[in-house]
């Protein structure tokens, strides 16, 4: 019988489900009311080889019709990744059966069927761009037994066996808590890493997140997978401007590290559109070189930072940085990513 984790929530409520709002934290406001960007969100585009392998990326993308999260979510980093030959890609239908109030992904209880073909149309996508790293990222499909683990585990071998230089990274739902479906998606399964996000800190669970999804249940499964595949590397990512304090962030990050999280991202949250939960606050760079600082110092082995990262943000460098190369933000930047780290003139990595 499979295993399914219970739901918990630390946070105290002044409410319940999606709608509640916790003390002194986000409430949605009018549209008029929405925050203007701060100075600092700025990106730049590539130059040099990152220019052409984006231009290459995008050539391919156009003359074969194919689809990215990339472009269609309307990345800011798109320029930056692409030129680095990493892409996103996300499975399972453009319908989700949860309803988390900062994701602008269209919900249904009951979606359209899985495409059958999409393992096979996928990996010839991956191929066709001539990428290095491939994220997957998936929808939440409760409305199959074993949440799409299936589905998501023919997607992953499909594009390794067509393209096996390629390091794969899955960003993975919670498989409704289902322990069994994770140790059956995982078991051999071609990855280098498993990617599952928190999203926010524990206390607003029940403002931001699905009713269904919590911090604790997210923090069990990125456990598990580690224990199931003690080779892979883990990763989650952390939203900030949604209520929470600098301390819940910096708490928040001890937790995923204590539950052997090798990797984190931490970006500002933006507002997709008028139904979803409005921006708290803008957090300046040196918040998030606080962060980064603090994470690294209490061992996570490769950060991301900054207000314009996102959770596949140079996802293929960032396992690179996990494997011991270079920080990913020491290298060449586009403006959207914010460390204290940086390389002196000697070629030393200073903190500032």
């Amino acid at each position: 019988m499979a295993t399914r984790l219970p739901l918990a929530r630390d946070a105290p409520e002044s409410g319940s489900g999606c709608g509640a709002t916790p003390s002194g934290s986000t409430k949605l406001r009018s549209p008029r009311e929405r925050k203007r960007l701060p100075k600092w969100f700025k990106t730049s585009l590539p130059v040099g080889d990152s220019q052409v392998r984006y231009n290459e990326t995008k050539n391919r993308v156009v003359e074969n019709g194919l689809n990215t999260v990339c472009e269609e979510a309307r990345c800011p980093n798109v320029h930056d990744c692409w030129g680095r030959g990493t892409a996103t890609f996300m499975i399972a239908g453009d319908v989700c059966t949860r309803g988390c109030r900062f994701c602008a992904i269209d919900t249904a209880k009951n979606p359209p069927p899985l495409d059958s073909s999409e393992p096979e149309s996928l990996a010839e996508a991956v191929g066709r761009m001539g990428l290095s790293h491939a994220v997957i990222t998936v929808v939440n499909r409760d409305d199959l037994p074993d949440g799409g683990a299936s589905h998501y585990r023919d997607c992953i071998k499909a594009i390794h066996e067509k393209s096996p230089d390629v390091g794969l990274e899955l960003l993975c739902s919670d498989l409704d808590g289902d322990m069994g479906s994770l140790s059956a998606l995982l078991e051999g399964l071609p990855l280098k890493v498993f990617a599952h996000n928190v999203e926010c800190v524990p206390r607003l669970d029940s403002l931001v997140r699905d009713p269904r999804a919590s911090f604790e249940r997210s923090i069990s499964i990125l456990a598990e997978a580690k224990k199931i595949r003690p080779d892979l590397l883990t990763k989650s990512s952390i939203m900030v401007g949604l209520g929470e304090t600098d301390e819940e962030v910096s708490e928040a990050m001890m937790r995923l590290r204590s539950a052997g999280v090798d990797m984190i991202t931490l970006g500002q949250y933006l507002q997709p559109g008028d139904r979803h939960l409005q921006v708290d606050r803008f957090p300046e760079p040196s918040a998030f070189a606080k962060w980064d600082r603090e994470a690294r110092e209490i061992g996570f082995s490769a950060v991301a930072s900054g207000p314009l990262v996102r959770s596949s943000y140079r996802a293929g460098l960032l396992w690179e940085e996990a494997k011991g190369g270079e920080p990913v933000v020491t290298r060449e930047s586009t403006g959207s990513a914010v460390s204290f780290l940086k390389i002196s003139q000697i070629g030393q990595t200073q903190t500032i």
